[in-house]
C-alpha cells in the first residue's frame, strides 16, 4: 500500500492549521518546516487510523444504500400464488 501523501496545496492548508494551532492553543509559534515534518509524522504513524476510519464510514454507506437498493428490488415482486 502506498503511503498517505497530499498535494502542494493540501499540505500548505494542513501545515496552516498546524500554525494556528500552535498559536491559538498552545500560545507558541512554529515554523513551516517544523509544522510541514510534524504533519508527515502524523500521516506516516497515525494516517492509517483516519484512512481506514472513512473507509469503514464508506462500507456503512454502502451496506445502507444496498438495502436500500435491495427493498426497491423486492418490491418489484409481482404476487404469485406459490407465495
Amino acid at each position: 500500500m502506498k503511503p498517505i501523501t497530499f498535494d502542494r496545496d493540501e499540505t500548505k492548508a494542513i501545515v496552516a492549521d498546524i500554525q494556528d494551532y500552535f498559536r491559538e492553543e498552545l500560545d507558541s509559534t512554529i515554523g513551516a518546516i517544523p509544522a510541514e515534518m510534524l504533519m508527515a509524522f502524523f500521516a506516516e504513524k497515525m494516517g492509517n487510523y483516519f484512512y481506514n476510519a472513512g473507509l469503514h464510514d464508506a462500507q456503512a454507506l454502502v451496506r445502507k444504500k444496498m438495502d436500500g437498493v435491495s427493498d426497491d428490488i423486492f418490491s418489484l415482486e409481482r404476487p404469485t400464488k406459490g407465495r
